[in-house]
């Protein structure tokens, strides 16, 4: 799906100075605001972005202040998923 709005030219110019490419600075402020607010998983932020590895994705929530949703199940998951492949 397609989205598209309007901008002020004032801050449409101020926005572009700041993000560059003022469609993809959009894009990841919803994805991160996504992130945030639980209506995006981590797997989907890393696939509308386009990262290619988590890390990518763990860093760019991280530089915008999307704090990772990661409870002590899950990390003890991870933690058990890792031993048995050093196992295997």
């Amino acid at each position: 799906m397609d989205v598209a709005f309007s901008l002020p030219e004032d801050l449409a110019r101020r926005l572009k100075q700041k993000w560059g490419d003022l469609s993809r600075g959009a894009l990841e402020s919803v994805a991160a605001q996504g992130y945030r607010d639980g209506s995006l998983t981590l797997g989907e932020v890393c696939a509308l972005l386009g990262h290619e590895t988590r890390m990518q994705t763990e860093a760019f929530l991280k530089e915008r202040g999307a704090l990772l949703d990661y409870s002590e199940e899950e990390l003890a998951e991870d933690l058990e998923a890792a031993l048995q492949a050093a196992r295997e």
